[in-house]
């Protein structure tokens, strides 16, 4: 990974060279990610013989893949400002050592939420998926148990990949979530159609489609050409500490997406069963896919911001925020305009045109997607603080 081989050019290099640099393979990684659970929803939804049994399961399913994302957020993006501002100072020990406890925090929660998952599943779907029939239960410990086996792979990959970013390589990171997302879209069709394994096939799809991008950056941990390389950890608990603290608001907002759409799931199921929960399911993929556009931005120039803390350079700071407001709120509206206009064309992807379904998913992502135009400022106001290290006001955010 050349790019590690010098960090000089993030304190003399155009702030929109850098900001292009570190956001924009950002952008696409987070867009790709976006696909992996709409592109098993799409395909489940295309196999006959499991129709909305199989969609259901997925749904049920989704809020505890949600779980594990906002730990592994919490500990990637904790640790990428904490090392960034690291950088920045110039105390690349002090980064270092913030990276192996990283490692450490994500291997110990990943054992243990899939411990958490192996031993209680079902207790943990009759809360998480509602009044459901025996063909969804069913459907649901197929897919679930499959999945759970990913997780470890899935938050490793999802927490690593903010620290590769703060070493400078964007595009390394950008490769993995790629290399991953190709390989998921190739086995979903092979696994459901050809090996006719139903959810099953989705859920090994989505396994190894979660694996790949961890493999892939734990060869650039394991590479000596990165600063950030992995050796034998030194255990911090004040790095520990600062890291999960710094991190948290990460954690709760996406554990707040998952508990959404649980209540939005519950009261769809009451009113209009499981097409209702298929609608509104539709409606939480494509907010989350144009959400993404923010989301993989702000990212992106995380450790831009955090590196100018570091080093001080706080007319470097103030530029990136104005440029990223007006950046923003181009964005705001322009998806917001694309949401609601397409919102046809972007459910007809999910479900048959002109079906129960249909026709409550249109309206409902019509309605939801006005959130765009605030979604983004929100984010950015919190992910700022992430990024300067004061988890506090961000939290509060």
């Amino acid at each position: 990974m050349e790019e590690t081989q010098n960090h000089a050019f993030l304190g003399t290099a155009p702030v929109g060279k850098l900001m292009c640099k570190y956001a924009i393979p950002c952008i696409i990684s987070l867009l790709v990610a976006a696909l992996y659970n709409i592109v098993d929803q799409i395909f489940i939804a295309n196999a006959d013989y499991l129709g909305s049994y199989g969609n259901a399961a997925n749904t049920a399913v989704f809020p505890l893949t949600v779980i594990a994302l906002a730990i592994a957020v919490m500990i990637g993006d904790g640790a990428c400002a904490f090392v960034s501002i690291s950088l920045g100072r110039n105390n690349k020990e002090e980064a270092h050592r913030s990276v192996g406890n990283a490692i450490l925090i994500c291997i110990v929660a990943s054992a243990l939420l899939t411990a958490v998952y192996l031993l209680a599943a079902n207790p943990i779907l009759n809360a998480f998926g509602g009044n459901i029939n025996q063909r969804t239960m069913e459907c649901s410990q197929e897919y679930f148990f499959w999945i759970t086996l990913g997780i470890p792979f899935y938050m490793f990959g999802q927490a690593m990949n903010p620290i590769i970013r703060s070493d400078g390589s964007p595009k390394f990171a950008m490769a993995s979530t790629l290399a991953g997302a190709v390989l998921n879209i190739i086995l979903d069709p092979l696994f459901i159609f050809v090996f006719d394994m139903g959810v099953t096939g989705a859920a090994v799809a989505s396994g190894l489609g979660m694996a790949v991008p961890c493999i892939i950056l734990l060869k650039g941990f394991l590479s000596k050409d990165s600063l950030l390389h992995f050796s034998k950890p030194q255990l911090d608990w004040k790095v520990m500490t600062k890291t999960v603290t710094n991190g948290s608001s990460e954690f709760a907002s996406n554990l707040v997406s998952g508990v959404v759409m649980l209540l939005f799931n519950a009261r769809m199921l009451a009113i209009a069963g499981s097409s209702g929960v298929a609608a509104s399911t539709i409606t939480f993929y494509v907010f989350g896919l144009m959400s993404a556009l923010y989301m993989g931005y702000m990212l992106g120039i995380s450790p831009l911001l955090s590196y100018a803390y570091g080093a001080g350079e706080h007319g470097k700071l103030k530029k990136i925020r104005t440029i990223s407001v007006s950046f923003i709120g181009i964005l705001a509206i322009s998806t917001t305009i694309l949401s609601v206009l397409g919102s046809k064309v972007l459910v007809s992807a999910f479900t048959e045109v002109g079906s129960e379904t249909y026709l409550l998913a249109v309206s409902g992502n019509q309605l939801f997607s006005l959130a765009l135009l605030f979604v983004g400022f929100n984010t950015f106001s919190s992910m700022l603080f992430t990024a300067l290290s004061n988890g506090k006001i961000s939290a509060i955010i």
